[in-house]
């Protein structure tokens, strides 16, 4: 049963529930993708839903995401986001007028992640994974078994947090890391109540845990650590110019930026392993190319050879890139969320109009179209060369005929784009690289693992449970 509430002219349809103040946030929350798609059979493209208090009105329709997308004038996300992360990692709003332009000097840092920068952070990065695999193979005398998750969460989180931060210098450096490490999945386990603005008093040891990884963070421990990035280092200069701004809370931004950065390519990068060891076509194809370029570019394999990737090459990998693209499509919920600043009408394809107060949120959920069959043909089955055509990249797809401009969008869109989207990819794609050129790998049990639902609306999805796998090194001949 709908249960309509009369709308001024204009105005979507309101799904308004008949609970107070929570709505439909319940159903929402327990399969939003299915709920979703209930209410667009029910009352076509454009509707609202009465959610925890906010009414958010969803744009189904992938043709009319552009008119979403480029009114950021009027529909806004900074202060949404600002407002969401400052009480989610304990920092005071950036949008504060004690701390005059932070937010958009924080913003020009994320050169740092772009054209030329990014090639060095991403040769540093490669570097970094490169240790740890070269540590993994001098452990691996015959088959080793490790759970998935775990093992990409420490291969990953370690790499990004040497990268980014720098080694610590201390002789357990890889242990103190590791310490960090368990707080942080302690923390991340409690972010979905957080983003859902539940108070940190009411979720057990959050509060404590994340104070203890914020102190990680204070200048006198970050000072300690070297070789960090340039992208962290900019963010200290800037953070040192404001004088209001606490040691505390400049720790408190750098957690948030370590968050960002690991929180969803973690789960990414173990989708996309899992995808791969869970099909032998995909992981014998994608492995094949790996060694041909090895081959082409005369470099070898082993724990004791440095292999180097120009980015060209990395992009070159057209099977390890439509692997990756396809594991994303099959894992990301994020909801694009934008906030009306002021009452106005949303003008769409085909003259249609859409009528929004002050206030009212408007979302996109691209978890829709990824699995939408008119798009992709047999949208629940993982293809791994999906995104390839007469071998190159396949970026033309189409809906009901026509071409889409959105097709993929696991990192957002528009203002709320992932700025570290590049720096993401190319972390996952060599980390299957490095993986696939030392170790031959296969699952250690025959159980399917399926996506947790917690998630939905923040990004990637983790797995409901984790999976054992074992892997060995390579023979040098084959």
């Amino acid at each position: 049963m709908v249960e309509l509430v009369t709308r001024k002219t204009g105005e979507p349809p309101l799904i308004n529930g008949w609970i107070p103040y929570l709505g439909k946030a319940l159903l929402f929350r327990k399969d939003a993708f299915k709920f979703l798609l209930d209410q667009q059979k029910k009352l076509g493209d454009i509707f609202t839903v009465h959610i925890a208090g906010r009414y958010i009105t969803f744009i189904m329709d992938p043709f009319q995401y552009v008119y979403v997308i480029r009114n950021s004038k009027q529909l806004e996300f900074h202060e949404f986001a600002d407002k969401m992360a400052s009480k989610t990692f304990d920092y005071p709003a950036l949008s504060n007028v004690k701390f005059p332009d932070l937010k958009e000097n924080l913003h020009r840092i994320y050169q740092y992640l772009q054209g030329k920068p990014l090639e060095i952070i991403s040769d540093h990065m490669m570097k970094n994974l490169q240790d740890i695999f070269e540590w993994k193979c001098s452990q691996a005398t015959d088959w080793e078994t490790e759970k998935m998750y775990k093992f990409c969460c420490s291969v990953m989180f370690e790499a990004s947090f040497v990268t980014l931060y720098g080694r610590v210098p201390a002789a357990d450096g890889r242990k103190v890391i590791s310490e960090i490490r368990d707080k942080f999945i302690k923390f991340d386990a409690s972010f979905p109540y957080l983003a859902a603005n539940i108070p940190i008093e009411l979720l057990g040891a959050t509060k404590k845990v994340r104070k203890e990884l914020i102190h990680h963070f204070l200048l006198q421990n970050m000072t300690k650590w070297l070789g960090g990035s340039k992208v962290v280092q900019a963010r200290q200069d800037i953070f040192e110019k404001y004088e209001l701004l606490g040691d505390y809370d400049k720790a408190a931004h750098h957690f948030a930026f370590l968050w960002a950065s690991v929180g969803n390519t973690i789960p990414a990068t173990f989708w996309a392993m899992y995808y791969l060891l869970r099909h032998p076509e995909a992981l014998a194809a994608v492995r094949d190319e790996i060694d041909h370029l090895l081959q082409s570019t005369g470099q070898k394999r082993g724990p004791t050879y440095n292999i180097h990737l120009t980015r060209e090459q990395l992009d070159n990998l057209v099977y390890l890139e439509s692997a990756l693209n396809e594991s994303l499509r099959m894992c990301s919920s994020s909801m694009n969320i934008r906030i009306s600043q002021e009452d106005f009408v949303l003008k769409l394809e085909g003259d249609q109009e859409v009528s929004l107060r002050k206030g009212d949120w408007i979302a996109l959920y691209p978890q829709i179209l990824h699995m939408d069959p008119e798009v992709y043909e047999d949208p629940k089955k993982y293809k791994f060369d999906r995104y390839i055509e007469n071998g190159k990249k396949k970026t033309t797809f189409y809906k009901a005929g026509r071409k889409l401009k959105y097709f993929l969008m696991p990192f957002g869109s528009g203002i709320s784009m992932c700025p570290g989207r590049f720096l993401a990819m190319n972390e996952m794609k060599m980390f299957l690289f490095l993986l696939l050129a030392h170790f031959d790998v296969e699952l250690g049990e025959n159980k399917a693992v399926r996506l947790d639902n917690s998630r939905m609306g923040l990004g990637i999805l983790l797995p409901d449970t984790d999976i054992a796998f074992r892997y060995k090194l390579r023979s040098l001949r084959n």
